[in-house]
């Protein structure tokens, strides 16, 4: 029995010696690939950004590039270590196994795919500020399964391809303008007119704010509220920095109105609410009034003591 064991080992110790030289051979091909594929993305992105100006498209080709030598370098040592019959059964074998492959790796082909019709289709590009459903900020990388976003608190968000392709997708930065707007609401005795006027001459004094033909400023009354007129005062900005830069525009636009308003004389008055008590409710005496400044008003005369000017006795 020992024998027996002993002649197995020393036979696959001499298969391993036969073999040891194609495994090195084998290692060091996977070892030069790999270096090379690191060395063909290099060697790629620059000759691409030397002739495109779309950093993204780039990215993802050099990534193809990179794995496809890969692949390429393992078909290769696997023929090295005598291998090549596994090579040519799984590609021949591969019209037999498309439907397993493709529904076990349904998911990673399909982001695959859908990677390769962004990159070229190019709904986006490298910083464009995007919104994909409920997730919204700036586009980092578009990697082969997925596209990597940044938000505006920080976050990192990788979504699958295939969503990013098949959902509406808002881009807020690709034409390099935005549109802001913020309400207002005057008194119904204010003239609404002239604080139309008004506003659109404090939202010009903002340098900022864009005044070309097509994208000037411009305010229309939108509600006739409970107590106010309601106006609707719309701007146009540049979206080199969306989320700051835009933002920040805004808060100074609508500071310089109120500021402007109310140096004006026109009121901003408060929504008028409505208070109900129920109708079984016995009805609750309300006094309104102004203290002095610096006094209290005066207390509610206690029921159980006699009024002022009787008699007590």
């Amino acid at each position: 029995m020992l024998q027996e064991i002993t002649d197995v080992l020393r036979t696959y110790w001499e298969q391993f010696l036969y073999l040891l030289p194609r495994l090195l051979m084998a290692a060091v091909l996977m070892a030069v690939v790999w270096i090379g594929s690191r060395r063909l993305r290099s060697w790629l992105s620059t000759k691409l950004n030397a002739h495109s100006d779309d950093p993204l498209l780039t990215d993802f080709l050099t990534q193809v590039g990179r794995w496809l030598l890969v692949i390429l370098g393992l078909a290769l040592a696997l023929n090295i270590m005598g291998f090549s019959g596994v090579v040519g059964g799984i590609l021949g074998a591969a019209g037999v196994s498309a439907f397993v492959v493709g529904f076990a790796f349904k998911d990673i082909a399909e982001n695959f795919l859908a990677g390769i019709l962004l990159a070229f289709n190019r709904p986006f590009s490298i910083h464009d500020t995007v919104q994909v459903k409920d997730m919204f900020g700036r586009v980092t990388k578009l990697n082969l399964r997925s596209t990597e976003m940044t938000t505006f608190d920080g976050r990192d968000i990788s979504i699958p391809n295939a969503i990013v392709l098949k959902e509406p997708l808002m881009n807020f930065t690709r034409n390099g303008y935005v549109r802001q707007d913020f309400v207002v609401g005057v008194d119904y005795d204010d003239d609404v007119s002239a604080a139309i006027e008004l506003l659109l001459t404090q939202v010009r004094l903002e340098s900022e704010v864009l005044s070309e033909p097509g994208r000037e400023p411009f305010a229309v009354v939108e509600e006739l509220a409970a107590s106010t007129v309601n106006i609707k005062v719309f701007f146009w900005a540049n979206t080199e920095d969306y989320r700051r830069g835009v933002l920040e525009l805004r808060s100074r636009v609508m500071t310089r109105v109120k500021i402007a308003l109310m140096a004006n004389g026109y009121a901003l008055p408060p929504d008028i609410l409505e208070l109900r008590l129920p109708a079984k409710m016995p009805a609750v005496p309300v006094q309104v009034g102004m203290a002095a400044p610096g006094t209290l008003a005066d207390p509610p005369e206690d029921p159980k003591k006699p009024p002022a000017g009787r008699n007590q006795s």
